[in-house]
């Protein structure tokens, strides 16, 4: 069963930033778009890069390697060279704490 778990201080990942943790084994990018928190699998599903040090959009990921960029609320692929979707996981704040479900 899914559980939260701590990754991060809220202040620790300002608007229009992208925090990558590693959690149990996975590597996830936290992204913070307008105060809003998305976290996506690190792997970009075309040849692996990391999507966190991408090209942030509204609502988006561009991976800096070839440009697949995907949907940071569904993961979904929005265009190649990306092979498929990126895995997405909760987010939540509390008491300051940024937790991802795992």
């Amino acid at each position: 069963m899914p559980d939260f778990v701590k990754v991060a201080k809220e202040e620790d990942i300002p608007a229009g930033r992208c925090r990558a943790v590693e959690v149990h084994g996975l590597k996830i990018a936290i992204f913070n778009v307008g105060g809003i928190l998305y976290a996506v699998e690190d792997s970009c599903s075309h040849l692996g890069a990391p999507l966190s040090t991408g090209f942030l959009g509204k609502d988006s990921i561009s991976c800096e390697l070839h440009g697949a960029t995907f949907d940071l609320r569904t993961g979904k692929a929005l265009n190649a060279p990306a092979k498929g979707p990126v895995e997405t996981f909760k987010v939540r704040v509390a008491e300051g704490d940024v937790e991802v479900e795992v």
